[in-house]
């Protein structure tokens, strides 16, 4: 399994929001400017996250982007879902029902399954505070990704 730049970025995006957001409205300008992504590719992360309900938009001279809940609130699984979709690291688990038709036969099933289980396991032991800690610890005050 490998995680896209768009979940990669949709991570440092939300992240770059909790730092700098203070209580006010944080703009797809200058989050492209600290992070050296486009604001177009932005765009359309952004577009994502709204639509899901994780961030708010505020238009005019004043807009931009505020978390909509607590960093704490937001397991990192749940941002890459919304990114990446299903995290299964093979076909066969991306539907609730296995629709295989060697799945009642299949020798390394239960292997996929396990690994399946410790990803989702592990992204969602974590939240985006948990992150935001991790960085203030390793860098003091400063932000980097």
């Amino acid at each position: 399994m490998k995680i896209s730049t768009k979940g990669r970025y949709a991570l440092r995006l939300m992240i770059d929001i909790a730092l700098n957001s203070n209580g006010s409205n944080v703009s797809l300008k200058e989050i492209s400017a600290r992070q050296n992504i486009s604001v177009k590719y932005l765009e359309q992360i952004i577009g994502l996250l709204c639509k899901i309900g994780f961030l708010r938009s505020t238009r005019g001279s004043q807009g931009g982007y505020k978390l909509a809940k607590e960093p704490k609130e937001y397991t990192i699984g749940s941002i890459l879902r919304v990114t990446e979709g299903n995290l299964a690291p093979v076909t066969c688990l991306e539907d609730e029902e296995n629709k295989c038709e060697l799945c009642y036969e299949c020798a390394t099933l239960d292997f996929w399954e396990g690994l399946y289980d410790v990803i989702n396991q592990y992204v969602d032991k974590f939240t985006l505070q948990d992150l935001l800690d991790e960085n203030q610890r390793r860098n003091g005050a400063d932000y980097f990704i």
